[in-house]
């Protein structure tokens, strides 16, 4: 479907940060660029609030990744991780950003979902039927939900440029992906995994 993006789109996005933090950890072995990816995902267009959702741990080393996204004009709704007795953790914002979703519609042209997460696929409906807008899916293709692609207007696979979408990354010879030499690391991998989310 042919969808079409104009300067004056009022654009909402809402990212999906376990999400996305995950699929570039785990098909890449890199950490996504979300300022590479904020700014294709507003593609020109007039953006009235972005949004990323987070957890926040007790060592709080997750502070300096979550002010970073603060600089590029992410806004950031954090929750505490919920560690159970047996030594579980959970860590969900799929209501939150769906409700933040919803909420936001009626001042929107464009919703611009940040995830690959099939649980979507209900707000994507739900937006398009009964608000009216142009929904997008911003995500890495391989671990995005065949059917959330197809209920949404525009899919961005960011799959199809790994160096854009990724810190640190690097194609070597025979297929071998690696970070960078020398990038600098200011949370340990641990950490982050428990800030962006740990089911």
């Amino acid at each position: 479907m042919s969808i079409i993006k104009h300067p004056e789109q009022r654009v909402g996005i809402f990212i999906d940060t376990q999400n996305i933090y995950h699929s570039a950890k785990n098909l890449y072995h890199a950490r996504a660029n979300f300022g590479n990816i904020l700014k294709d995902a507003v593609a020109g267009r007039r953006l009235v609030r972005a949004r990323a959702y987070a957890v926040t741990t007790e060592s709080g080393e997750e502070k300096a990744f979550f002010d970073a996204l603060a600089k590029i004009g992410i806004e950031m709704r954090l929750k505490e991780l919920q560690v159970f007795s047996g030594g579980a953790k959970k860590a969900d914002w799929d209501v939150g950003l769906a409700v933040d979703a919803i909420t936001a519609a009626p001042k929107l042209d464009t919703v611009v979902l940040i995830t690959g997460d099939g649980d979507f696929v209900p707000l994507v409906e739900y937006l398009r039927i009964h608000s009216g807008c142009q929904v997008e899916v911003v995500s890495f293709g391989r671990s995005t939900s065949l059917k959330l692609k197809e209920a949404t207007n525009d899919f961005l696979d960011l799959d199809s440029d790994p160096r854009r979408y990724l810190l640190n990354y690097r194609l070597m010879k025979r297929g071998v992906v690696r970070h960078d030499e020398g990038s600098p690391e200011t949370d340990s991998d641990e950490s982050l995994d428990e800030a962006i989310g740990v089911e």
